[in-house]
């Protein structure tokens, strides 16, 4: 299979046995895939081991992907819960720190239009912010996802994404201006 088709014929040829195809596909996101992790976990080592947690996921889950979201946007919704899966059986928190991309940019690259200080200032506070609202706000304002493509990958209604990532990023200002306690505690979420 040529590694330049479609997601959906490589996810198809990967699913029919083509190993070269599933090779493929996972080089072309291994990406998204880590930086989904990276943002996440909030620290390399963590992003690192739920990335490959992911991978391995994405591989046993191929026979269940029936094709009714994009491949694209099962591989987040996989990262995602690899991610907080292997935050969870860890029992670890995210924590704040540069990721091994933002070490490598070029010096004239934005960094995210911020500073290196207030780029871990972010980083902190966005490890603060509730993990739901938290990822949320980074599948948003970090990968870009519009709201119907984030309620597929966390497998909820349109409704909750939009009160979740305003709910995000308010405790996510919250914890910028230092106010942890209204930015720590987590508000009640409606149904």
């Amino acid at each position: 299979m040529d590694a330049t088709a479609p997601d959906g014929e490589l996810l198809a040829a990967a699913q029919a046995g083509d190993r070269d195809a599933l090779d493929a596909l996972l080089r072309r996101h291994i990406d998204i895939v880590h930086a989904v992790c990276s943002r996440i976990a909030g620290n390399p080592a963590d992003a690192a081991d739920a990335t490959q947690e992911a991978l391995i996921a994405i591989v046993r889950g191929l026979p269940n992907f029936d094709g009714r979201a994009s491949p694209r946007t099962w591989m987040y919704r996989v990262a995602t819960n690899a991610c907080l899966d292997e935050l969870r059986r860890r029992g670890r928190r995210p924590r704040a720190g540069l990721d091994e991309h933002d070490l490598d940019r070029p010096d004239d690259a934005p960094l995210l239009d911020t500073t290196v200080a207030d780029r871990l200032s972010i980083e902190d506070a966005l490890a603060r912010v509730p993990e739901d609202f938290r990822v949320a706000v980074v599948l948003r304002d970090v990968e870009g996802m519009d709201y119907a493509q984030i309620a597929q990958v966390l497998d909820v209604p349109l409704g909750t994404v939009r009160s979740r990532i305003a709910r995000g990023r308010q405790a996510l200002a919250d914890q910028l201006r230092g106010n942890r306690q209204r930015g720590s505690e987590r508000p009640r979420e409606r149904p």
